[in-house]
C-alpha cells in the first residue's frame, strides 16, 4: 500500500500538469524528475543496504548491531546530501548537457530541478529510516511515512499548482515540502520504536571511520546497479524527447502507470528482503526457501491483477491524465506495453528482494549491467526505424533480461547454500 502511493503521487503531479494548456511543463517535470532520480535513487543503497544488513543481524540474535546499522546508514545519509547540495551545479549542468532537451523545455526542468534539490537531506535520511523498518518486518511505519508525504504533496500541488499557477515550480516545491513533512515522521516512529529495543548504544563505535569506507564497498554493486538503472530510465526519457514533445509527454504518462506496477510489486520484495534475509541469518533452509515461494506466488498473482486492471481501464485512465488530443493518440497507439510489462517484469522485483535480502549484491550489478549493455542498448539501436514503438520493446526486453539473469544466478546460489552463513 505504501509503494502504491509513491506513483499515485506522481500520478497526479502528471494529471495536473497534463491538463495545462502547454505540454512543456509536464515534459520539463519528466526531464527534472529523471534527474532527481537518478540522484536520489543512486544513493538507495542506504534503504536496500540498511534492510539486509539489519535483518541478517536479527536473525542472527543481535538486535543491538542491527540499531547500530541504522545509526551509521543515517550518519552516511546526511553527509552525502550536504555534498549532493555542495555540488549541485555541476551534478545538475553535466546531466542536462547529457539529456540535450529542447530549447523551450531546458529553463523549466532546470529551475525544477534546482528546487528538488533542497529535499536531499530529507529522502536520504528517510532511506535509512525506511530500510531499519523494512529490516524488522515492521512495514506499518514505512506505510504511514509515504502516504502522508505523498499526501502533503498533493495538497500542496493543489494549491502551488492550480491555486496559485506555479506550474512545474509549484510540483518541485509541493515535492520539497512534502519530503520534510515525510522525514519529519519518520524520525517521530524510529523514536517511539528504538525505545523498547534491548542492547545499549556505545558511541564511540559511530565514529570509527573504517566502518563507514566498509560500508560504501559493500553497498558499491548496488550502487552501480541502481545507477545503471536509472541511466537505462533516463535514457528512455532522452531517446522519447527526440521524437517530439507530445511523444516525452505521453511516455512521461505511460511511465507513471508503470511504476504503480513497479512500485506495487515492489511491496512483496520489500516483504522477501524482511523475511528471506532473516531466515538465511538464522541459517534457516526451509523458512527462506518457503518465504520465497510465497512471496513469489503473491507477486505473480498482483502482476496478472495490475495487467487485467490497465486492460479494462486505460481508456479512462488517459483520458484522467490528459486532455491533449494530441497526447491521448500516442497514449493509446502504446497501450499494448502497458499490459505487458507487468508480467515481464514481476520476476525481477521479486528477485531483486531477495538478493538484497540476503546482501547478495554482486550478482545484481552483474546482471544490470549485462541486461543494459548486450539486451537494452542494441535492441534499442536495431529498432530505431520503429520509432516509440522501438523504444518500448528495447525497455521491455530490458526488464525480461534482468529477470532471466537474475534467476539463473538464484539457482546458482541455491544449489551451492550460498545463501547462508553469510553476516
Amino acid at each position: 500500500m505504501s509503494n502504491i502511493s509513491i506513483p499515485l503521487l506522481g500520478l497526479v503531479d502528471a494529471g495536473i500538469l497534463g491538463h495545462l494548456d502547454d505540454s512543456r511543463y509536464l515534459g520539463a517535470v519528466a526531464i527534472g524528475s529523471a534527474l532527481l532520480s537518478f540522484l536520489y535513487w543512486g544513493f538507495s543503497f542506504l534503504r536496500m543496504g540498511t534492510t539486509g544488513r539489519v535483518a541478517r543481524a536479527l536473525g542472527a540474535g543481535d538486535p543491538a548491531h542491527a540499531n547500530l546499522e541504522l545509526y551509521r546508514a543515517v550518519v552516511l545519509a546526511l553527509a552525502l546530501a550536504l555534498a549532493v547540495m555542495l555540488l549541485h551545479p555541476l551534478w545538475l549542468g553535466l546531466g542536462l548537457t547529457l539529456m540535450a532537451p529542447d530549447s523551450g523545455l531546458l529553463p523549466l526542468a532546470e529551475s525544477y530541478a534546482g528546487i528538488r534539490i533542497a529535499s536531499a537531506p530529507a529522502v536520504l535520511a528517510t532511506y535509512a529510516i525506511v530500510g531499519w523498518f523494512i529490516g524488522h518486518g515492521n512495514t506499518r511505519w514505512p506505510m504511514l511515512i509515504l502516504i502522508a508525504t505523498n499526501l502533503v504533496n498533493i495538497l500542496l500541488d493543489v494549491v502551488l499548482v492550480v491555486g496559485l499557477g506555479l506550474n512545474s515550480d509549484g510540483a518541485a516545491m509541493a515535492t520539497v515540502l512534502a519530503e520534510y513533512c515525510g522525514c519529519g515522521l519518520a524520525l517521530y516512529g524510529l523514536r517511539r520504536r528504538l525505545s523498547p529495543r534491548p542492547g545499549a548504544f556505545n558511541p564511540a563505535l559511530l565514529w570509527q571511520w573504517r566502518h563507514y569506507t566498509a560500508l560504501l564497498r559493500s553497498n558499491s554493486h548496488l550502487f552501480v546497479r541502481t545507477v545503471t538503472l536509472l541511466a537505462a530510465f533516463a535514457f528512455f526519457t532522452a531517446m522519447g524527447e527526440k521524437l517530439g514533445g507530445p511523444t516525452l509527454a505521453a511516455n512521461a504518462l505511460l511511465m507513471q502507470l508503470l511504476l504503480l506496477t513497479a512500485y506495487g510489486l515492489d511491496g512483496f520484495a520489500y516483504a522477501v528482503e524482511s523475511l528471506a534475509g532473516g531466515r538465511a541469518g538464522a541459517g534457516d533452509r526451509e523458512g527462506f526457501y518457503h518465504a520465497v515461494r510465497r512471496c513469489g506466488f503473491w507477486c505473480g498473482v498482483g502482476a496478472v491483477l495490475l495487467s487485467i486492471a490497465f486492460l479494462v481501464l486505460q481508456q479512462p485512465l488517459f483520458a484522467l491524465l490528459t486532455s491533449l488530443p494530441e497526447v491521448q493518440e500516442i497514449l493509446h497507439s502504446h497501450r499494448l506495453w502497458l499490459v505487458l510489462l507487468p508480467l515481464v517484469a514481476a520476476p525481477t522485483y521479486l528477485l531483486d528482494g531477495v538478493f538484497i535480502g540476503t546482501t547478495e549484491t554482486r550478482d545484481m550489478m552483474t546482471t544490470m549491467l549485462a541486461s543494459a549493455l548486450l539486451v537494452y542498448l542494441p535492441v534499442w539501436y536495431l529498432s530505431q526505424p520503429w520509432g516509440n514503438h522501438g523504444l518500448w520493446l528495447a525497455f521491455t526486453l530490458f526488464n525480461g533480461a534482468r529477470g532471466v539473469s537474475l534467476y539463473l544466478c538464484y539457482r546458482r546460489l541455491s544449489r551451492s547454500g550460498g545463501w547462508f552463513g553469510k553476516r
